[in-house]
């Protein structure tokens, strides 16, 4: 079986969830599902192997856009993180609901599947409501 070359998201239920979230950004069902997933969240370069392995630290990698906003890039699985950054050689399994609830109060925001044409990013507020479930 043939796949097109551009349909990233393997099937995984979060790449299902964002499929949906794609074509319904109300979709609570995806929603939730996006939220209990977990994503890879790559190792920055200058974290050292002792912080990289702490199960209580994790450090997030910032990404500077256009006019200074920053992002933290997530993403739904391995192909999906080499697509868009392919130089990142270390990572760390998350469960999206888990970093939301801890998400700082400032103006970062979330970017799932960033070098996808599904890809989701949320402001700091968005990261908060939609994602952090009890």
């Amino acid at each position: 079986m043939d796949t097109p070359a551009n349909d990233h998201h393997p099937a995984t239920p979060a790449g299902r969830a964002l499929d949906t979230l794609a074509e319904n950004t109300e979709d609570t069902a995806a929603l939730d599902t996006l939220a209990s997933s977990d994503v890879l969240v790559p190792v920055p370069d200058d974290a050292n192997d002792h912080d990289s392995a702490d199960p209580g630290m994790l450090a997030l990698p910032v990404l500077e856009q256009q006019g200074g906003r920053q992002v933290v890039p997530v993403f739904t699985s391995e192909v999906e993180m080499a697509d868009l950054l392919p130089y990142v050689s270390r990572y760390r399994m998350v469960p999206l609901g888990a970093l939301a609830s801890q998400w700082p109060a400032d103006d970062l925001s979330l970017s799932i599947d960033a070098g996808s044409e599904h890809r989701l990013t949320l402001t700091s507020d968005g990261v908060r409501s939609l994602l952090a479930r009890p």
